[in-house]
């Protein structure tokens, strides 16, 4: 479970290629790396605050997508930032269904060491790929 910035995949915007041996662990993967462009260290956020997301939908990329997006919406609504995700994910009939228990804190720009603001999760190169080493999704992030 990873995740690297990529440098020149967007000059507008920042991107992220996050990896993982299963599909759960590239969503944390993922969603740390979403966490991590607006925070520069993810160990100063403290888990104070516990809050259970679910997210469905019909392919596992678009729910990777769904949920990256609900965490900018609770940064914009409740100014919370996660730093540790509890992922569980299944595939039930025809769609995908996630449930996530994102542990972390009211954002404090100075304790956490604000760096930019992530806007909205982009679907220009979005993709999440399962690979022979596991599963691979790549993200650029509107800042």
């Amino acid at each position: 479970m990873s995740y690297r910035f990529l440098e020149d995949l967007s000059i507008a915007d920042t991107a992220f290629e996050a990896t993982g041996k299963t599909l759960k662990e590239v969503f944390e993967s993922s969603a740390l790396a979403v966490t991590n462009t607006m925070i520069r260290n993810l160990e100063s956020i403290e888990q104070k605050v516990k809050k259970k997301i679910k997210v469905e939908s019909d392919t596992a990329e678009m729910l990777l997508f769904n949920f990256l997006q609900e965490l900018v919406f609770y940064k914009d609504a409740e100014q919370l930032i996660f730093s540790r995700f509890n992922v569980d994910i299944a595939p039930i009939g025809k769609k995908w269904k996630l449930s996530v228990i994102a542990y972390g804190e009211k954002l404090d720009k100075e304790k956490h060491q604000w760096v930019v603001d992530v806007k909205a999760v982009t679907l220009h190169h979005f993709e999440l790929k399962e690979t022979d080493s596991g599963w691979r999704a790549q993200v650029v992030l509107d800042i």
